[in-house]
């Protein structure tokens, strides 16, 4: 009859909230909770990011941008024919050029007068430079108008300006997290960490730097999405209309990427530690049943010595 008791107390311990033990459909439940509550606070930001998973699910389907018609193309290509980017290159490579001349001309502090000389050369350099570039930009931005903001120029050259910033964000995240990883694995030698709480700092870090450089790419690419659509002369309405289109899409190609990182992230984090706490069951359970066949611990938790059922009235050997 006492061997059962243990059993009911620890039943009863975790009835009384000494024990908790959360399922995954507690930790499901709870992510829908949440989900549910930040859409009810924060319905901007919702309707933005379902309106950048519609666009993005639209480019999927329908591809990017509408086609040019014959005679677009041929007007396009008109156009752009007439810029003359030899002569762009060669302004250019007179400018640096004369910026060398300046730069090794010129002393610490002081320019003397051969210095002013190629300094007054290099900005007249720089002033033919920009002139012809200026030129090249403004035919460039006519074709663009014959081809239109939602044509497939314009379409392909926001995507290519997107996935460039996004590179670079995943660019840098990399590049950080090797460079956090060698200096907090310093550190957790000198402090004797142990691997498991090495892998979950060095997770954290990555995850903060991919979430870093994937925002700092997205708010760059904003920034200069409004110059790229300024170059298709575009009416103000359709600007600010695929202005909001672009930025929703970007938002909400970021926002699921790092979604799915923290997810991924926080399902192996709760799938080891699933596997070490039945581990950790098994070799419990193995080692009560060898401690009671052993006569060495009770059904309790091994509190004491085992009770002869005699009492204490046993006789010794050698009486």
């Amino acid at each position: 009859m006492n061997q059962h008791q243990p059993n009911n107390n620890a039943a009863s311990g975790i009835r009384d909230g000494i024990g908790t033990i959360v399922t995954s459909s507690d930790i499901s439940t709870l992510a829908v909770t949440t989900i549910k509550n930040f859409t009810r606070r924060h319905k901007v930001i919702t309707t933005s990011y379902l309106y950048g998973l519609t666009t993005l699910l639209l480019l999927t389907l329908l591809g990017g941008g509408t086609k040019l018609s014959f005679d677009q193309q041929r007007q396009y290509n008109s156009i752009m024919n007439t810029v003359d980017i030899q002569a762009e290159y060669t302004a250019s490579s007179s400018y640096q050029t004369a910026y060398n001349n300046y730069y090794h001309s010129k002393g610490w502090i002081s320019c003397d007068a051969h210095c002013h000389h190629y300094k007054k050369i290099m900005e007249r350099k720089k002033y033919e430079w920009d002139e012809i570039k200026a030129e090249g930009n403004a035919r460039m931005s006519d074709a663009k108008s014959v081809a239109g903001l939602w044509s497939e120029v314009g379409v392909g050259e926001v995507t290519d300006s997107f996935w460039g910033y996004f590179a670079s964000g995943k660019s840098f995240a990399k590049r950080q997290s090797m460079w956090d990883a060698m200096f907090m694995g310093m550190r957790s030698m000198s402090r004797d960490e142990s691997m498991v709480e090495y892998m979950l700092k060095m997770l954290m870090q990555v995850l903060l730097n991919f979430s870093m450089g994937l925002i700092m790419a997205l708010v760059i690419f904003i920034f200069g999405l409004w110059n790229i659509i300024r170059t298709y002369q575009p009416n103000p309405l359709t600007a600010l209309f695929f202005f909001i289109t672009a930025a929703s899409a970007a938002f909400a190609l970021v926002s699921t990427y790092l979604f799915a990182l923290f997810g991924a992230a926080a399902g192996g984090v709760y799938g080891m530690a699933k596997m070490a706490e039945t581990n950790g069951r098994i070799e419990g359970g193995g080692g009560g049943r060898r401690n009671i066949r052993g006569g060495r611990a009770d059904r309790s938790g091994g509190q004491g010595q085992q009770q002869s059922p005699w009492g204490d009235q046993r006789r010794p050997h050698y009486q």
